[in-house]
């Protein structure tokens, strides 16, 4: 930098930048996914475009399905290395692990569906044919298995 402050934002306008609260980010940085901040001298928090750029990444993550303890490994390796390419493969595999469960969820939704949609069809069948018979026919109990 050429001599110019970096401009720095309380947290109250960071929350409402991200659109989450101020507890969310102080949550983050007791849980250590966040580095503490700077500090005025009143002892209020401040963060530069940096750490901006790491709650949005944060975030991001939430978005993805990541656990905080998977991003509290993430941060864990980020503070050792420095180095955001050291923290990328142990991403890929957490999000390969994301990818297997929904995988899972999807075919076990798909099985469900299957399910509901044959019960329904039995049920249908069933009205059909009560409506089809005789009058004195409509006292009979079905099987809905």
């Amino acid at each position: 930098m050429t001599g110019e402050k970096k401009k720095l934002l309380p947290i109250g306008e960071v929350a409402h930048l991200l659109g989450i609260t101020t507890r969310t980010i102080r949550y983050y940085e007791e849980f250590g996914i966040m580095a503490p901040p700077q500090r005025l001298d009143g002892g209020h928090r401040v963060y530069a475009r940096e750490d901006i750029t790491r709650l949005k990444f944060i975030l991001k993550l939430k978005e993805l399905g990541l656990t905080l303890r998977e991003m509290q490994e993430l941060a864990d390796l980020y503070r050792i290395h420095q180095d955001t390419d050291r923290i990328m493969p142990r991403l890929l595999q957490i999000l390969d692990g994301h990818l297997r469960h929904i995988d899972g969820k999807i075919s076990t939704l798909g099985s469900l569906r299957q399910e509901i949609a044959g019960y329904r069809r039995r049920i249908a069948e069933i009205l059909q044919q009560d409506d089809q018979a005789p009058t004195t026919d409509k006292e009979t109990t079905h099987d809905f298995r």
